[in-house]
C-alpha cells in the first residue's frame, strides 16, 4: 500500500509551486470577472432554492476556497449551482417553510451530509465509478429541473399567488385559477429584465449580462411604483461575511435527511467531474476524480459551518473562468475574496431589486441549462441514451426530485450491464493461404474464407465476468452443438479481466469439451488477467498447455490434437500445420 505524501494531505501543494507574478495577475483578473458574475447568480441560486439571498452570495464565498485548496482542476469553479438549489427546495419544502430558521437548519444539515458521503466517496477511492453514470442521466434532470424552475418563477413574474411546496401540476392549476390577480406590470418588469440580459450577452459578452438586467429592471419597477402597489422587492442583503453556523445533529435530522443527502452529493459529484473534465480537454490537464470527490466533500462539510448550503462545480462560471485567462485555482480563491468586498460594499442596494426582476434573471438561468445540441442528439443517435433521457426528464416533473436521480442512475447502470453481459464474439480465420506472407485472422462477416472443420477461433471483446458468462457459454454451446466442433481457441487479447464466477464457468465448459475429445484454449492472454487467474488455480485445472503467447505457437500444439481421420479427407488446409 503506497504511503500517504505530504501533497495526498494537501494537494493544493503541487499547484502552488506554479503560482508567481504572472499567473497571480491573470488569476487575480479572472477571479475579478468570475465574482461580478456570481453576484446575481448567488441571489438567484438562493431564490431558487428557497433560502433568503445572502445565503447563495456565502456559497459562493466559501464553497469555491476549500474545493480549490483541496480538488484537483485547476479551472474548476465551485459554489452554488442551478440544479442542486432546485433539488434543495424540493427536499427540503416538505419538511419546513422555505426561508424560515428550521429551513435553513435543515438546509445545513443537508450540506454536512452530503459532504460526508463525497468524502468518503474520495477516500474509498471511488471516483471511478462517475465513469458508469450516464451524462444523459445529468442532462435529463437539468432539463427538468429547467422546467420546474421556470414554473416556480411563473408566480414572480405575474403576481399570481401560489402556495409554496406545490407540485408541478398543481403549480400551473393554481396559475390557472388565480389568473384574475395578474398583474402586467410584473410582467414587463421581467421580461425587460430578461430580454436586457439577453442584447447584453449578445452585443456586450465581456459585460455580466444578469447584473445589467437586473440593474435596467430595479430601475423600471421604481417608475412603474407610481401605478400599482404589487411589486415587491427582495430586500437588503445584510453587508457581512458568512456568519459561523452549525448543522443540525440529532439522530432524527440525520435520519430524516440521509437518503436525500445521497442524491445531492451524488449530483454534485458527477457536475464537478464532468465539468472539470471537460474543461480539461482544454487545458490538458489530468483531473483526479477521488481528489475531486475529496474537494467537494471538504467544501461542503466546512461550508456547512460557514452559512452555506451544497454547493458543486459551475459549468458557466468554470468555462468563464478558463475564458479569462486563468491558469491555476488561485483565480477561484480570488473571485471568492473579490465577492466578500462587493458584498460589504453594495449589499444594501439589493433592497431596491424587485422580485419580478429576480424571476426574470431565474427565467434565463433555467433555458441556460436545457442543452438541445446533446438533447436533439441523444434523440435521434441513441435509444438506450434517449430512454434514459426521457425517463429522467419526466421523473424530475412528477416524481421526488432525488428518486429521479436514483432512478435515471439506476437506468444507466442498467443499460451499460446490459451492453457488457453480451459482448461480441466474432469467429476469426486467415484470410489468406498457407504460405502467404502476413496472413492474419479476420472476422468472417468481412471476407468469406474457409475454416478448419474441427478448430473454432473466436474473440472475446470484452470481461468475462457474472454478468457475461451466460452468453460466452451460449455461443460456445452453439459451437459444439450445432456445428459439432469441440476443440475452441479464444483470441484473448480483448479480455480485460475473469472473475471467478467466469473461471469456474469456463472450467467446466472445458471438462464438457475434454469429455467430447476438445478442450478450451487460450491466447494472448493479457499479463495481468494470466496472473489473476494462475492464483484462482483456473490454468492449473486447464493446464498450462491451454494457454499461449502466440497464435503460432497454438496452432503448433492443438493441430496435431485434432482427429487425423478428419484431416485426412479435409481441403480446407487452413494452417501451415495441416498434414
Amino acid at each position: 500500500m503506497r504511503k500517504l505524501t505530504l501533497n495526498d494531505l494537501f494537494p493544493f501543494l503541487r499547484w502552488m509551486r506554479l503560482v508567481n507574478k504572472e499567473t497571480l495577475r491573470a488569476d487575480f483578473f479572472a477571479g475579478l470577472t468570475g465574482a461580478v458574475i456570481v453576484l446575481p447568480q448567488g441571489v438567484a441560486f438562493a431564490t431558487i432554492a428557497g433560502l433568503p439571498p445572502e445565503y447563495g452570495l456565502y456559497t459562493a464565498m466559501v464553497t469555491p476556497i476549500i474545493a480549490a485548496l483541496f480538488g484537483s482542476s485547476y479551472h474548476l469553479v465551485s459554489g452554488p449551482t442551478t440544479a442542486i438549489s432546485i433539488v434543495v427546495f424540493s427536499t427540503l419544502s416538505s419538511f419546513a417553510e422555505p426561508g424560515s430558521e428550521e429551513f435553513i437548519r435543515l438546509a445545513l444539515t443537508l450540506t454536512f451530509l452530503a459532504g460526508v458521503y463525497q468524502l468518503a466517496f474520495g477516500l474509498a477511492r471511488l471516483g471511478s465509478l462517475v465513469n458508469f453514470v450516464s451524462h444523459t442521466v445529468v442532462i435529463g434532470f437539468t432539463a427538468g429541473a429547467a422546467i420546474l424552475i421556470a414554473t416556480s418563477q411563473v408566480k414572480s413574474i405575474t403576481g399570481i399567488p401560489v402556495p409554496k411546496g406545490e407540485s408541478f401540476l398543481h403549480t400551473w392549476m393554481d396559475l390557472y385559477q388565480g389568473w384574475d390577480n395578474f398583474n402586467p406590470y410584473i410582467l414587463i418588469i421581467a421580461l425587460v429584465t430578461l430580454v436586457t440580459a439577453i442584447l447584453f450577452k449578445k452585443f456586450l459578452p465581456r459585460f455580466p449580462n444578469l447584473l445589467a438586467g437586473m440593474i435596467v429592471g430595479s430601475v423600471l419597477a421604481l417608475w412603474f411604483q407610481q401605478y400599482t402597489d404589487g411589486i415587491k422587492l427582495v430586500g437588503e442583503i445584510p453587508a457581512q461575511l458568512p456568519p459561523l453556523s452549525s448543522p443540525e445533529f440529532s439522530l432524527e435530522s440525520i435520519r430524516l435527511l440521509a437518503p436525500q443527502a445521497f442524491a445531492v452529493a451524488l449530483l454534485g459529484l458527477i457536475e464537478a467531474v464532468s465539468i472539470s473534465r471537460a474543461v480539461a480537454t482544454k487545458s490538458n490537464q489530468r483531473i483526479d476524480a477521488n481528489q475531486e470527490f475529496i474537494g467537494q466533500g471538504m467544501s461542503n462539510i466546512v461550508g456547512s459551518f460557514f452559512s452555506s448550503y451544497a454547493g458543486s462545480g459551475s459549468f458557466t462560471r468554470s468555462g468563464i473562468n478558463y475564458d479569462a485567462g486563468a491558469r491555476t485555482p488561485m483565480s477561484a480563491i480570488f473571485a471568492a475574496i473579490i465577492l466578500m468586498g462587493i458584498v460589504l460594499l453594495i449589499a444594501p442596494l439589493t433592497a431596491y431589486l424587485p422580485i419580478a426582476a429576480m424571476g426574470g434573471v431565474i427565467l434565463l438561468v433555467a433555458y441556460n441549462l436545457v442543452d438541445f445540441h446533446h438533447i436533439k442528439n441523444t434523440l435521434v443517435l441513441s435509444r438506450s441514451e434517449a430512454a434514459i433521457l426521457l425517463t429522467t426528464f419526466f421523473a424530475t416533473l412528477f416524481l421526488e426530485l432525488e428518486f429521479a436521480i436514483y432512478l435515471g442512475v439506476l437506468l444507466s447502470l442498467v443499460f451499460f450491464l446490459a451492453k457488457t453481459s453480451t459482448p461480441q464474439i466474432p469467429t476469426l480465420a486467415f484470410d489468406e493461404p498457407p504460405g502467404t506472407p502476413g496472413r492474419k485472422l479476420i472476422h468472417i462477416d468481412v471476407k468469406p474464407v474457409k475454416q478448419c472443420p474441427q478448430l473454432k477461433i473466436i474473440r472475446i471483446d470484452m470481461s468475462v465476468y457474472f454478468g457475461s458468462i451466460n452468453h460466452i457459454l451460449n455461443r460456445l454451446g452453439q459451437i459444439t452443438e450445432n456445428e459439432r466442433i469441440y476443440h475452441i481457441l479464444i483470441e484473448a487479447s480483448g479480455i480485460n479481466f475473469i472473475d471467478l464466477a467466469g473461471a469456474e464457468a469456463l472450467e467446466a465448459e472445458n471438462r464438457k469439451l475434454a469429455k467430447l475429445g476438445g478442450g478450451l484454449y487460450f491466447v494472448g492472454l493479457k499479463p495481468s488477467v494470466y496472473e489473476f487467474v494462475a492464483k484462482t488455480g483456473f490454468v492449473k485445472h486447464l493446464g498450462a498447455d491451454h494457454f499461449f503467447d502466440s497464435k503460432t505457437q497454438a496452432f503448433r500444439t492443438i493441430i496435431p490434437r485434432l482427429d487425423p481421420k478428419i484431416c485426412e479427407t479435409c481441403n480446407a488446409q487452413v494452417f501451415e500445420e495441416c498434414p
